[in-house]
């Protein structure tokens, strides 16, 4: 699926998931592309979605 954040909305995807989502799913890996790179401030952007991923790997231990 499309990894959008939560913040983000499903664009032109079918099947997305949040990164939330993807780490609970059992991912090692995700790819976000749209979201950042279409984002007024790619950065900020960048910095929501890595605290998410942070997020969603302390309630996984």
């Amino acid at each position: 699926p499309g990894i959008c954040p939560t913040h983000s909305g499903a664009q032109d995807q079918v099947r997305v998931a949040t990164p939330a989502q993807a780490i609970r799913a059992g991912a090692n890996y995700i790819v976000v592309g749209r979201p950042i790179l279409l984002s007024a401030d790619p950065a900020a952007a960048a910095d929501e979605i890595v605290e998410e991923i942070r997020h969603s790997l302390k309630a996984r231990e």
